[in-house]
């Protein structure tokens, strides 16, 4: 007989499969093991955290992302555990599709969500967030088809340098925009007083325009280890 530790106690003659798993790591999943009516030991089972999970979150945080949730299917103790290891601002364990759905509908109350999942049961949730990513590397074909993103490989830093040049881009453009309308509107003014004649006041604007878009040329520029452009 094999199962959880109270299923297998309660149909077992002898033995306490608690017991046998006292002074495991915490979020450890046990599975006990009995034979012929009486326990002969355990299985212990653990998922461990990806070696790059915690450079991906401050990652993330770098790249202004204030809030980190984990919703999960799996035991609560688990995703407790694994909440408090990676410092998440949050940690729900046991949850199903309609229960991950409250949770991003809860979140969304307070600021933009943006959900990443991977399995059949965050299709419901991706469908629900300001924006949904799908691991479509791994993941279902269902959770792509709700999601707005696909990242097409098994790397969530991708998804920090994606918002890191996201938000450099659209850094750039701002400039770029008060810079050439800031520009054209002084042209015009010192056109209106005499003092730039027509073919000078045309080669000005070109001027104004070639340097825009320049400055705008910057964000082609890859981005730098780490994620950071101190310079735009």
């Amino acid at each position: 007989m094999v199962g959880g530790s109270d299923f297998v106690r309660s149909r077992s003659a002898a033995g306490n499969p608690r017991a046998l798993g006292t002074g495991l790591a915490q979020g450890t999943v046990v599975v006990a093991v009995a034979v012929d009516g009486t326990v002969a030991g355990i299985i212990t089972l653990a998922d461990p955290i990806r070696p790059d999970a915690a450079g991906v979150l401050a990652a993330f945080r770098k790249a202004g992302i204030r809030r980190i949730v984990l919703a999960s299917g799996d035991r609560d103790d688990v995703v407790a555990d694994v909440g408090h290891r990676l410092q998440l601002d949050a940690a729900q364990g046991e949850l199903d599709p309609a229960a991950k759905v409250e949770v991003v509908l809860r979140e969304r109350a307070a600021a933009a969500v943006m959900m990443v999942g991977d399995g059949v049961n965050d299709a419901p949730a991706l469908a629900a967030a300001d924006v949904g990513v799908a691991m479509g590397a791994r993941g279902s074909a269902a959770s792509s088809e709700a999601a707005d993103i696909v990242l097409l490989v098994d790397r969530l830093d991708r998804l920090a340098d994606a918002l890191f040049l996201a938000h450099r881009t659209k850094r750039i453009a701002l400039q770029s925009v008060i810079a050439g309308i800031g520009l054209s509107v002084m042209a015009m003014a010192v056109a209106s007083l005499g003092f730039l004649p027509p073919v000078q006041g045309a080669l000005t604007q070109e001027l104004i325009d070639v340097a825009v878009i320049l400055n705008a040329l910057r964000a082609l520029r890859p981005i730098p280890a780490g994620g950071t452009d101190e310079h735009s």
